[in-house]
């Protein structure tokens, strides 16, 4: 067995991924194995041999997303509202921890007290066997051992002895070996394509699944702003808005792209209202008074542009916040949207919490 030189970065090698989580585990090490391979990279965070935490590169609150909305079934209080909030808060914000700002979106569940101590490291532990699996599977790249504690500061939700996670992984890997499915390397989010959207039948899975739960809880319109409370450095949820539910208008010509938002938005907060119909699009709009315009660029007879100059022209809508959704990307398609009176743009193909947090944006 090859030895891992401590904190040594490597070049693009042959990897051995088992070989190398024994070696760390029997020397109880503690820091940071990050592997990289491709355009991929796992961080795996150890103290004294056992796993704290693991994570990778590949949509990693996506994949916390679906883990919660499983989660959900037995925990009424991840309603969709709170898990995009999550996402505004820590998805994009700056952290200390090299692919880890999920952990600490999971710690702050459990101080807003949406997660006990044990159902925080169940979660840890479904993540962890989630994202093994692809580790296991790396063949080429390179290596590096962060020997400090990157997690200082946070309290350790878990320890996870690694042996039973990858004799998990692996009889998970042989079972859909043998049943003729295809192995992947990476997990991949799923997302609102052209024609429609990929993954329809575990989505609508857990679509029905997440809407008994909520069924039990009226989600809160919150306002999603990050505040601060003296003397603790962790985000705060402000005062809910008085609004509990608002209307949205998708206008799109696409029937699959209408249904699929309609799904995408399918929660207690939201009314949809979708417009196939162009040309009839504004009296529609004018008699439903949404709060939200979700509006497609192209479409036959009467482009996106052109009635979204129209609706800012309506007086009532001179403030509604009208968002443009489309493939294009260019710099002059973007330019064409501001000259109009967009509020927004919404590329496509985009994923659930894309589609969500861009709601919430304009709604708060």
């Amino acid at each position: 067995m090859n030895t891992i030189s401590m904190g040594a970065y490597r070049p693009s090698q042959k990897l051995h991924p088992l070989s190398l989580l024994a070696q760390l585990t029997s020397r109880q090490t503690s820091g940071c194995l990050q592997v990289s391979s491709g355009t991929v990279t796992w961080s795996l965070y150890l103290e004294h041999g056992k796993l704290i935490y693991v994570s990778n590169t590949v949509d990693s609150f996506g994949r916390l997303d679906r883990q919660l909305r499983r989660l959900s079934t037995q925990v009424p209080s991840l309603i969709s509202a709170v898990r995009v909030q999550l996402r505004l808060l820590f998805e994009n914000s700056s952290s200390r921890l090299p692919h880890g700002r999920d952990y600490e979106a999971i710690y702050w569940l459990v101080e807003q007290q949406h997660l006990t101590s044990a159902q925080a490291a169940k979660l840890i532990e479904d993540l962890a066997k989630e994202v093994l699996e692809s580790f296991l599977l790396a063949q080429m790249g390179s290596y590096e051992v962060i020997e400090q504690d990157l997690l200082s500061g946070l309290p350790r939700l878990c320890q996870l002895d690694a042996r039973p996670l990858v004799e998990y992984c692996q009889n998970h890997l042989r079972r859909r070996h043998l049943s003729g499915q295809a192995a992947v390397a990476v997990d991949q989010p799923r997302i609102l394509s052209q024609n429609g959207v990929h993954s329809a039948a575990e989505q609508r899975t857990e679509q029905r699944t997440e809407q008994r739960t909520e069924q039990k809880v009226q989600p809160p319109a919150y306002a999603y702003k990050s505040t601060q409370s003296p003397g603790n450095s962790s985000p705060k949820l402000e005062a809910p808005a008085a609004k509990s539910t608002y209307t949205i208008a998708c206008i799109d010509d696409s029937p699959t792209v209408l249904q699929a938002i309609k799904s995408f938005l399918d929660d207690k907060s939201f009314a949809v209202i979708a417009i196939s119909d162009p040309i009839k699009a504004l009296m529609q709009v004018i008699r439903s008074r949404p709060d939200l315009i979700l509006l497609d660029v192209t479409m036959p007879n009467l482009d996106g542009y052109e009635l979204c100059s129209l609706l800012r022209k309506h007086p009532n809508f001179r403030h509604t916040p009208i968002v443009m959704v489309t493939g294009n990307t260019g710099f002059i398609d973007r330019a064409k949207a501001k000259l109009v009176g967009a509020s927004g743009y919404l590329t496509k193909p985009f994923t659930q919490p894309d589609l969500i947090k861009v709601v919430f944006k304009h709604l708060t």
